[in-house]
């Protein structure tokens, strides 16, 4: 039977952290291309051993030097990629990143052209989207995670997507490490929304007793 208490618990993280990675990089995230895409990079951002606010401001400032489509960053030069990454302080993986990137949008337009719809249309289900995301340079399964975790709310075929570090910050903060009982807690739109609240928790960015 539901734990009221873990449900009580739910609704208190998502009101204080409840913020997903997207929002908080500035997206506004939709079923449209642009979005998808300045995800896509925000996960490719994400998967380096880099402090995720680090890569949230790095997402920004691409978005602010106007690449928020894959034709924009195609078009980008490598040193207009390095120059915004360096403006959000990613520094120490900016240059390998730049090139990732740009391989990465050129591979989009090539084989997608350039909208990730298409990806997740042609997969044979949720799994083979998070291994046709692994094509991009910088996306491992980790990529894919944080791909899949943020998109649930505007791609439902997805959820529920709770990775192993939304279900270490669910343990941490007493909640059930279950992606089924977890999504019991929370309305559908929310579920992006708890996934990232709980992935703050596992890095320690949440007290428990703050909580309470």
């Amino acid at each position: 039977m539901m734990n009221r208490s873990h449900r009580q618990l739910a609704t208190a993280v998502l009101e204080a952290h409840g913020t997903t990675y997207a929002a908080q990089a500035g997206i506004t995230l939709r079923d449209k291309p642009s979005p998808l895409y300045r995800l896509l990079v925000l996960a490719t951002l994400l998967s380096t051993r880099i402090d995720a606010d680090i890569a949230v401001a790095a997402a920004r400032e691409l978005s602010a030097a106007g690449f928020r489509t894959p034709q924009k960053m195609d078009e980008a030069t490598w040193q207009q990629r390095v120059d915004a990454l360096g403006r959000g302080h990613y520094r120490r993986y900016d240059e390998s990143t730049a090139s990732r990137l740009g391989d990465g949008a050129r591979l989009l337009l090539d084989t997608y052209r350039g909208d990730l719809r298409a990806l997740r249309d042609s997969a044979d289900g949720p799994g083979d989207v998070r291994k046709l995301l692994q094509d991009f340079p910088g996306i491992g399964p980790t990529g894919a995670s944080i791909f899949a975790r943020e998109v649930q709310g505007v791609w439902p075929d997805l959820a529920p997507s709770y990775d192993r570090k939304a279900l270490d910050g669910a343990r941490r903060l007493g909640l059930p490490q279950d992606p089924d009982e977890l999504d019991a807690l929370v309305d559908p739109e929310d579920r992006a929304r708890l996934a990232a609240a709980l992935v703050r928790a596992e890095l320690g960015k949440i007290d428990p007793a703050d909580l309470s």
